[in-house]
């Protein structure tokens, strides 16, 4: 299925509600270090209730670690500096997806290394800034998912 990259997540609700989604949708999920939480974090373990232990979550000290350990295939960012319509592009079952924290949204240096293609944004009206990132995960896992013919789910 695919990968879910959260690079220095900051807020444990919306992390542990992203540990939930990928239990339920069968998404690999990636937290790069430095987290901005522990992962005993009450809030994180509330939002999450008990999918922690369904998901399938692994851990990385660094984005590079990252990519040596999984060597993903496709990788496509999600940020509002993209300029490629995420609706506009058609999904394969490995592919990887990869969020920064929520404060100050993924580095320069990441979004460069991917290249401006890989880059994609969610539409919302004009002069919005951001969206709440687990909202942003569920849009993307879900529509990249409903691609694949919801694959794995129970119809």
């Amino acid at each position: 299925m695919f990968n879910l990259v959260l690079y220095q997540p900051e807020i444990p609700p919306n992390t542990g509600n992203i540990i939930r989604l990928c239990s339920n949708s069968g998404t690999n999920l990636h937290l790069i270090h430095p987290l901005g939480f522990e992962l005993d974090d009450a809030r994180l373990k509330r939002a999450g209730l008990d999918y922690h232990e369904y998901a399938n979550v692994q851990q990385h000290e660094s984005f590079e670690d990252f990519m040596d350990k999984v060597s993903p295939t496709r990788i496509f960012a999600l940020s509002t500096k993209g300029q490629k319509g995420f609706f506009d592009m058609t999904f394969q079952k490995d592919d990887t997806f990869i969020f920064g924290p929520e404060t100050r949204g993924l580095p320069e240096k990441i979004r460069q290394q991917l290249g401006q293609e890989a880059v994609l944004r969610l539409p919302m009206k004009a002069d919005n800034r951001s969206m709440n990132l687990s909202n942003s995960v569920a849009v993307v896992i879900y529509e990249a998912w409903r691609q694949m013919g919801f694959s794995g789910a129970d119809k």
